[in-house]
Order: structure tokens, then C-alpha cells, then sequence
């Protein structure tokens, strides 16, 4: 029996679709069957040149960014995807404030799309701290699809957790 902790927010009749699928052809197969290939970001500094387009692209005003890095050490047990963090510091007699953003290492094989909403999500940290209706109204101002690449997301994300592997790769 597969364990539904990522879609719990989800209806129980949508629960009951994704467990036909698993018991049918598969979650990794119908994942595969939506996303066939991974994204081509395998590098921090790609990775930063990503999130740097889709910043400059809908938050142009928003807070620079220093840094942008997968990070190995954050699991998704933890329920962290990304995370961003802000550090301040004083300098002289100015306050000197750093963003960066860490993207959990399991998105280096993923489709774009997972990626796209990862990145999505903490660039709207930058404008909104908390998750309420004016982020995820951001959210999808940024990425149109963001509710639909979630869900694709925490099914891939119970796929694993279910003892499927990896589906994407990029060698």
C-alpha cells in the first residue's frame, strides 16, 4: 500500500485516482508519460543563471540574490524542496542584507516543470513570506501551470517514498 503523506491536502477522490495508477501501469510510468525527459540545469551556476532569468523576467524589484546552490543536505523528509534564507549583517553603519536560495539536490533529475515550480515558489518568498492567497496568487502569475506541477510534483515525490526509482536522468 502506498503511503499518500505528500497528497494529503488533496480530495480523497483524487487520492483514489493516483492509487489506480499505481496499481495499474505505474506512477513513474504515468509520470513519464507527462514529463518524457529531465531539465539541463546540472550546475550552481546554471542553476543561478535559471533563477536569475525568471527573476529578472517577474521580480525585477525584488531583493537581489546572492547565491543560488542544490543543496544535498536538504530532504524532502523535512519537507524542504528549496529553502531560502536571509542573512543581515551590519557594515559600518549600514545594514547589509543577503538572499540566496537552495534547491534540494533531487531536482538536478527532474523535468523542467518540477524545477520551474521549485524556483517559482522561493522567488515568491522574496515578495511574500508566508503561503497565503497573494503568494500562490504570485505563484501562478509566474508559472500559470504551478498548481498542476505541484501535484505532479508530491506524486512523483510518493512514487519515490513508495520504493519507485528515479525516472529521469541526465547522463
Amino acid at each position: 500500500m502506498i503511503s499518500f503523506r505528500y497528497l494529503q491536502a488533496y480530495s480523497s477522490e483524487l487520492q483514489q485516482q493516483v492509487q489506480k495508477i499505481s496499481e495499474g501501469p505505474g506512477l513513474g510510468a504515468w509520470l513519464l508519460s507527462r514529463h518524457s525527459q529531465a531539465h539541463g540545469v546540472r550546475t550552481d551556476t546554471a542553476l543561478y543563471a535559471y533563477v536569475m532569468a525568471q527573476k529578472n523576467a517577474f521580480l525585477r524589484q525584488a531583493d537581489p540574490i546572492n547565491k543560488v546552490v542544490f543543496d544535498s543536505k536538504l530532504h524532502v523528509i523535512q519537507n524542504a524542496l528549496g529553502m531560502h534564507t536571509t542573512t543581515s549583517r551590519i557594515q559600518g553603519n549600514k545594514l547589509k542584507t543577503k538572499r540566496d536560495i537552495k534547491i534540494a539536490a533531487l531536482f538536478k533529475d527532474t523535468p523542467m516543470a518540477f524545477l520551474q515550480m521549485i524556483v517559482v515558489h522561493e522567488l515568491a518568498h522574496l515578495k511574500i513570506r508566508e503561503h497565503d492567497k497573494a503568494f500562490y496568487k504570485l505563484c501562478h502569475h509566474m508559472a500559470p501551470d504551478y498548481a498542476q506541477w505541484e501535484f505532479e510534483l508530491r506524486v512523483y515525490l510518493t512514487h519515490l517514498e513508495g520504493g519507485g526509482e528515479k525516472i529521469w536522468t541526465t547522463d
